[in-house]
């Protein structure tokens, strides 16, 4: 019979890992093969097989990082741990809470997986208003979001307000079917994926009905003074200059701003300037706001989407400059 007794962890933790009934316990305790118990001394790993018992062990210890993160211990994220450990992962487990941002909804690890994304996350911490400019893919928006839901966690922040420029690319707002609620969703969506793999569906709901997360257009945040509020506005570059003045003027006290898009896929009409393109001129060197690009390095979807953006941009270049149409009048004796 082999013993290990695991000291100095965190009382509020040790309450959450033992949970009601025990439950979480159970799962530990059946995966390794062992017995869990809460004694004065801390908690006691008895098994019949010293590796087991070890695996148990550093199973707990990774536990206690993972209420460090996400305030919570759940099914998911116990399984996670368990099945990471089992495929022999240890080592992947340990660095995937280094610098980890929070735990999806499944227990899984969020962290920057570029230089450009640590960096990018090291500037939304350390300032109040963020510019982020970037191609497709690079984690602009999800990065922000899980920030974003670490602050709500930590009680840094009361709520997270999530808005998008309603801008058609090519389907007309009208056609669509339903109402005004109905026909903004799609617009919305991305960052409804998003809050929910994080939170999990029920959650992302529950935060939803309290008003604790908001998720609006643009337009709805005329007026508003947002205090104690992590704001994300999203597809940036279809913002017009008055409108982008409108929201960055909304920021209150205890409250961060990030904006992000991507300049080469505006959808504005015809000759209309970006309001994202002129902030960044405008905004350039003011203390407290950074402005940051991201490049074709620091994408993290497929393969293909690098080699889509750099074909995309080099064709771009290739093209003679468009001159704006201009329109001569003719006269009336000519008509």
């Amino acid at each position: 019979m082999y013993e290990r007794i695991l000291e100095s962890l965190d009382t509020d933790f040790v309450y959450k890992l033992f949970g009601a009934l025990d439950g979480n316990v159970h799962l530990i305790e059946k995966a390794f093969s062992v017995r869990l118990a809460n004694k004065e001394q801390g908690i006691t790993i008895v098994g019949d097989d010293e590796g087991m018992v070890e695996y148990a062990a550093i199973a707990v210890t990774q536990l206690a990082a993972v209420t460090k993160l996400n305030d919570s211990i759940d099914e998911n994220s116990i399984n996670y741990v368990i099945s990471m450990i089992k495929d022999n992962k240890i080592d992947e487990l340990d660095e995937a809470y280094n610098d980890c941002i929070c735990l999806t909804n499944k227990g899984k690890p969020i962290k920057a997986r570029t230089v450009g994304q640590k960096k990018y996350v090291k500037e939304i911490q350390k300032n109040n208003v963020v510019l982020c400019v970037g191609p497709a893919g690079t984690g602009k928006t999800f990065l922000a979001v899980a920030l974003a839901v670490t602050a709500l966690k930590q009680k840094q922040i009361n709520r997270i307000v999530l808005t998008r420029p309603a801008v058609e690319a090519g389907e007309k707002l009208g056609f669509l079917p339903g109402d005004l609620q109905s026909k903004i969703d799609p617009y919305l969506r991305p960052l409804y994926d998003a809050l929910s793999e994080m939170l999990g569906g029920e959650t992302f709901r529950n935060y939803v009905e309290k008003g604790t997360i908001e998720i609006a257009p643009l337009a709805y945040m005329r007026g508003r003074t947002l205090d104690d509020a992590f704001i994300i506005l999203d597809e940036a570059q279809n913002t017009t200059p008055e409108q982008m003045k409108m929201f960055l003027t909304r920021l209150g006290n205890n409250s961060k701003a990030i904006v992000t898009g991507d300049v080469t896929q505006i959808d504005l009409p015809y000759l209309k300037k970006s309001g994202l393109a002129e902030a960044i001129k405008i905004l350039e060197g003011i203390e407290g706001i950074s402005i940051f690009h991201f490049s074709y390095r620091d994408v993290v979807r497929h393969p293909l989407v690098q080699k889509i953006i750099l074909a995309y941009d080099k064709y771009e270049k290739s093209k003679p400059e468009e001159k704006p149409r201009t329109f001569r009048r003719v006269p009336n004796e000519q008509k």
